[in-house]
């Protein structure tokens, strides 16, 4: 089974309400095909000389698809915009910028290919599944990018205060899938790692090597490295990220734990995140169906109060195996970055699902099994493939990372 083959295979389009009504704030709808949401918006801050703090967005869309979403620009062009991989429609005004909360979801439209009969027919069969049983809200692995080889979350040891490290992780620490030249640079931070001027001339100009220059002028001075200075250096988008990543990772440790102890062990199928071992529930009775519809799950961080009963408890035995307390889950620098705080549905039901079946033109005798539906903003459309498939390995003939 494969997925992506081609970037139109993976579509997705966000749903809001929002509509022009004035105010100082452009209203776009972005279209980019093959590209991150960080990218594209850099890429248009780059061509109308836009700062990113004028930029507001609702939230990243895949990058090896088809995507359609929405964003705004305080004082913006009132044109449209048209380069390679993306296109920006003007809209008109509105009178705030776009953010998460003008979402309510995203339709998407999925294309898996390659596929035999026998797959084909799992897949019909756990469609109906997951309409009567619903769906685990996972965060799936496209939110755990910055997790390197090691292992180890940034953000902890951002949290803990281990500057060093955390910098370390986030500058050198190596990628399954880092291009060739990506290697190569952190390769040599490795190397050199705290011999700071000489790393800054062995390095290739970029983001990297300017955090890197920051360091070796305070070595240059005569100062001690600051560790913290430059962590708080690295674009604050990236940084975000990092603090989401963990913060997902936790996330999704609770709800396994939730899970397990909410259905009959014999109905969960189990499966493998970059964040650790998942489950889906195949069939439940009525009642634990209906509560698991209705519970929500905290998003980890010291700005809640530790949940009372069986969901305190499970965030107890989350956080001990991480060997963190949720006091220590929070930001004391740079205070541009912080953790969100909310709530998150443990279980959803993904609306208009449909499967469709056909000869697959790109593969002769195998089949392709065409996805429509609508999930919540924030839910991912992959944990639902993963479902469905059976398969945590989403194959992509698209190497680039």
């Amino acid at each position: 089974m494969k997925l992506r083959r081609l970037p139109e295979d993976f579509q997705v389009e966000e749903l809001t309400a929002v509509e022009p009504n004035g105010g100082p704030f452009a209203l776009y709808r972005l279209t980019k095909t093959s590209i991150g949401t960080p990218e594209a918006i850099s890429a248009i801050g780059a061509k109308w000389n836009v700062h990113r703090k004028r930029i507001s967005y609702g939230g990243l869309k895949d990058r090896h698809a088809v995507t359609v979403q929405y964003l705004t620009i305080h004082n913006g062009p009132r044109r449209s915009l048209n380069q390679k991989s993306l296109s920006l429609e003007y809209l008109g005004q509105v009178r705030a910028p776009f953010t998460s909360a003008e979402m309510h979801g995203n339709r998407f439209r999925l294309v898996l290919r390659d596929m035999s009969a026998g797959e084909i027919q799992h897949a019909a069969a756990t469609v109906e599944s997951v309409r009567r049983t619903g769906l685990p809200n996972y965060f799936d692995d496209q939110r755990f990018g910055s997790l390197g080889l090691s292992g180890e979350w940034i953000a902890r040891e951002w949290c803990l205060g281990n500057w060093e490290r955390a910098l370390w992780l986030a500058l050198a620490d190596p990628h399954e899938h880092d291009p060739a030249a990506d290697k190569q640079q952190k390769q040599l931070l490795r190397d050199m790692w705290g011999r700071w001027p000489e790393c800054q001339q062995a390095l290739d100009r970029s983001s990297r090597r300017s955090i890197v220059t920051y360091m070796s002028d305070k070595v240059k001075s005569g100062r001690d490295p600051d560790y913290r200075g430059a962590l708080a250096r690295i674009s604050v988008d990236l940084r975000g990220l990092y603090l989401s990543a963990w913060q997902s990772a936790l996330w999704n440790r609770l709800l396994t734990r939730f899970l397990q102890v909410s259905c009959e062990s014999a109905v969960l199928d189990p499966f493998v995140l970059l964040s650790g071992p998942g489950v889906f529930p195949r069939q439940l009775p009525d009642a634990v169906r209906e509560a698991l519809r209705h519970t929500e799950l905290p998003l980890p961080c010291a700005r809640i109060d530790r949940p009372e009963g069986l969901i305190g408890d499970l965030l107890d035995a989350v956080l001990a195996d991480e060997k963190i307390e949720l006091r220590q889950i929070r930001v004391k620098y740079p205070r541009d970055s912080f953790f969100s705080k909310g709530l998150r549905k443990a279980v959803i039901s993904p609306e208009e699902l449909q499967c469709e079946v056909a000869e697959d033109e790109l593969s002769p005798g195998r089949q392709k099994l065409t996805l429509s539906f609508s999930l919540p903003r924030g839910s991912y459309a992959t944990i639902l493939v993963k479902r469905i498939t059976g398969s945590a390995d989403l194959q992509s003939e698209d190497s680039t990372n």
